[in-house]
């Protein structure tokens, strides 16, 4: 159905509203974005002599509303000039301008009563056909357009985005009673291919999708912590990254959303829901009925579950809630034989089986959940959707979870899975014994590199729908492998063009990676037309192995760090300058050695979501795979635009000795990181590796040819470096920095400014090899360097020293 979406209107300006104003926006869509109009003034108005008919007054929360979204961390927006395709008004004054809109997106207040108030008034300035939805997170469709015109109910339907609308990426769809096909079929695939969203088409029932299972997982896991006498702490350990959920697990999460949030969904669910076959579980535990009470709802009240409290000598101090007391304390470690069976398993699909079979508290946790939460989503269908898929797709976007719990039960087993639920006194819905009997043992399977499920209705298994745009790295792997190493798979994607996938720890770049570069680059060149390098893990790489370079630079073994980083050099010059076409597909972090990577490459295919930038002087070095002579580079080309030369060469300086990582794509084109004209954004990062394959094979199509190595690289010599010179020392004694970053910077500065050139000059990209390598090595020789290396490896942070 070909229906462009040029201009939205968004009615509510709160956290939801202001936040999918501003994702629209992101994807370059011009919004309207409307609230009330205040009724009283405050007092700085009374004290300006506004009254209730001035413009900013009537305006005012609407424009106080957008500006605390633009204000918060993290942002809304991509890009701060992003903002601009927001335009603000009030449903007095600008109602009439929502004629205008091919979309209406209604985020008031979840009261049924107001919303079917502001239809009414939508409804008389609304162009026929127009699509209009609300974003009601559990309101019945239904209710909400009794009364409407019946041009108005066949384009009505909810839109539930999960908050931050920016960051978690299930939009649930649920139809009116007559909500066209073709309109829910616009909305799954606009919010697929333009949002960036997992589109799921849900029932018409309480909560949907995703708060209907999130919020009996969170409550079962409440009732669960009492009974097994755990902690707070245990429990956040045992639900975080170890089984793919986010890091502030189960209890740092609701202080993050808000108890009062989840308590009030959970006694809608109990209200609505009573034929619930775990009705009883949405009963509210004492514990969370005292905090209520005690209005100990998390982060928006300063205390829930956690309290962070300053001490008497100014440091900060995170007590804890004990759930038997209700009193708080210091905080403890937890630990648990079963996590560390876990720790040699870096899949964590493959870590379920171990978990489940734990022997101490945390594998009777473990079985204990699972098992509830296995024979509750059975029961769900049909009620809330009609397939498997759509429940694992709903955890998975709207709370973070890596895997579903139909994709969890298939790694523990579909016979081991029922034993969890007879072992927590829970039966499971009729068809899952159908389903066994027929012969039935998983609830997904792999055909010819798509994801296939198993349909009730059909007893049989369907092709995943929407796939054809993807491709799936993990659905390839084992059919279409070209080459392995320790470090890398190299896959065929078809079409003449190869991947290569990251497989190291945090797609660290070490040894085995570099090989498995220049491999795959090899292989290319023989016998295919195009390379893409991409992955589908949570980052595309945090950077160098430093704990490498640590140890060569611990032992002294300087002439082996020194090949190891010209290795590193010649594997980033070679995906510059080999005779096809490279694309890099970063997303995540994609920091240090992962940015230079990028930046080698013949283009750029970033995800929206892409943390990008050169972090080495966090480790006290500088970059030193090519980065620093990139930014020299690509500072040099810029002087042919720009007259003031040494101010263009020191932003490129600043952007590595502040170790400036973008918060989106779109902000790495401003330091220079990603290139305007030859870099791309996607938005939806399940599209990346298929679109850089398109990428990577239209440039083969179009006649590649082997770029020649750059030597007319402007370099300023000692006017440039006198100048850096200048600011490091006038930066230390004024104490912003310390000593040893001034070392870092000057050796930085030594190198863009071409060394101590007595005039500007022209030289290549292996001389400014050579002096990043030279500077490199000199600062690994550095104590305060080694102590910053050694202090990134233990904590993960940066020290100042």
């Amino acid at each position: 159905m070909n229906r462009p979406v040029n201009k939205v209107a968004v009615i509510g300006s709160g956290i939801m509203g202001s936040g999918i104003a501003c994702h629209f926006a992101n994807i370059g869509v011009e919004v309207l974005l409307l609230d009330i109009v205040p009724r009283e003034l405050t007092e700085s108005e009374k004290a300006k002599g506004l009254t209730l008919d001035d413009a900013v007054v009537r305006n005012r929360l609407v424009t106080d509303a957008l500006t605390r979204a633009l204000k918060s961390r993290p942002s809304p927006i991509y890009h701060p000039q992003f903002a601009s395709r927001i335009q603000t008004g009030n449903l007095e004054d600008d109602i009439s301008r929502i004629g205008e809109a091919d979309w209406i997106i209604e985020v008031v207040v979840e009261r049924l009563d107001i919303k079917k108030q502001v239809f009414e008034k939508l409804e008389a300035h609304r162009k026929p056909g127009t699509l209009i939805t609300s974003n009601t997170s559990g309101i019945p469709i239904a209710f909400m357009c009794e009364g409407r015109s019946a041009d108005f109910q066949a384009h009505f339907c909810g839109t539930h985005f999960f908050n931050p609308p920016r960051y978690l990426k299930l939009f649930e769809v649920i139809p009116g009673p007559q909500t066209k096909k073709e309109v829910l079929d616009f909305l799954l695939s606009y919010g697929e291919k333009f949002l960036g969203k997992t589109p799921v088409l849900a029932q018409d029932t309480p909560a949907f999708i995703g708060n209907r299972i999130g919020i009996f997982s969170i409550m079962s896991l409440f009732h669960t912590v009492r009974e097994m006498g755990m902690t707070v702490e245990e429990v956040d350990k045992l639900t975080g990254p170890v089984i793919g959920r986010p890091k502030s697990a189960t209890f740092r999460t609701v202080d993050v959303v808000g108890l009062d949030t989840l308590v009030h969904v959970a006694n809608g669910i109990a209200e609505n829901c009573p034929k619930d076959e775990r009705h009883d579980l949405f009963q509210l535990p004492e514990f969370i009925t005292h905090m209520t009470e005690q209005s100990w709802l998390g982060s928006k009240t300063g205390q829930g579950f956690y309290k962070k409290i300053k001490k008497e000598d100014g440091s900060s101090e995170i007590l804890t809630l004990d759930l038997n007391t209700l009193e708080y304390r210091p905080g403890r470690k937890a630990q648990f034989a079963t996590l560390e069976q876990t720790k040699p398993i870096d899949t964590v699909i493959d870590r379920f089986p171990v978990l489940a079979s734990g022997k101490d508290k945390a594998g009777e946790f473990y079985r204990s959940s699972f098992g509830a939460l296995f024979a509750y989503v059975t029961h769900r269908i049909p009620e809330i959707t009609d397939a498997i898929y759509k429940i694992d797709d709903a955890m998975k976007a709207g709370f973070g979870w890596e895997h579903g719990p139909f994709q969890i039960w298939d790694a523990i087993g579909l016979d081991r899975g029922l034993l969890l639920v007879e072992a927590c006194g829970q039966a499971p819905a009729p068809w899952i014994r159908e389903m066994r009997e027929a012969g039935v043992k998983s609830f997904y399977t792999v055909r010819e590199g798509a994801t296939y499920y198993y349909d009730i209705q059909a007893n049989d298994f369907r092709k995943v729908p929407g796939q054809d745009a993807f491709i799936i790295l993990d659905n390839i792997r084992k059919t279409k492998e070209v080459f392995r190493n320790s470090g890398v798979v190299v896959e065929d994607l078809d079409d003449g063009i190869l991947n290569v996938e990251f497989r190291s720890k945090m797609n660290t770049i070490g040894g085995d990676v570099l090989a498995g570069l220049n491999k795959a680059v090899d292989l290319a060149e023989k016998d295919f037309q195009g390379l893409v390098v991409g992955n589908q893990g949570a980052n595309f790489s945090v950077g160098a192995n430093i704990g490498m370079i640590f140890m060569m630079a611990v032992e002294q073994e300087y002439d082996e760090l020194g090949m190891a980083i010209k290795y590193f050099q010649d594997t980033m010059m070679r995906m510059r300058y080999s005779s096809i076409p490279v694309i890099s597909a970063p997303h995540g972090m994609t920091l240090g050695g992962g940015c230079e990577l990028s930046m080698h490459s013949d283009k750029v295919v970033a995800a929206a979501e892409t943390y990008i930038g050169l972090v080495e002087f966090g480790v006290g070095v500088i970059p030193g795979g090519g980065g620093s002579k990139e930014m020299t580079l690509r500072a040099s080309d810029t002087f042919r635009k720009d007259d003031v030369e040494l101010n263009a060469l020191r932003e490129y300086f600043l952007a590595i000795a502040t170790a400036k990582v973008s918060t989106s794509a779109y902000e790495a084109f401003d330091f220079g990181v990603l290139q305007e004209g030859k870099d791309v954004v996607v938005v939806n990062k399940d599209r990346q590796i298929a679109t850089a394959k398109s990428y990577a094979k239209l440039l083969a199509e179009s006649g590649y040819t082997k770029p020649i190595q750059r030597t007319d690289i402007k370099v300023l010599g000692k006017q440039a470096l006198g100048m850096f010179l200048v600011g490091t020392d006038s930066m230390e004694a004024g104490r912003y920095i310390s000593e040893h970053d001034k070392k870092i910077a000057n050796k930085l500065a030594y190198v863009m400014a071409g060394g101590d050139l007595s005039e500007a000059s022209y030289v290549s990209e292996q001389y400014l090899l050579e002096i990043e390598r030279e500077a490199f090595l000199s600062l690994c020789t550095e104590r305060k360097t080694l102590e910053r290396i050694q202090h990134m490896l233990k904590t993960g942070k940066p020290l100042r020293n």
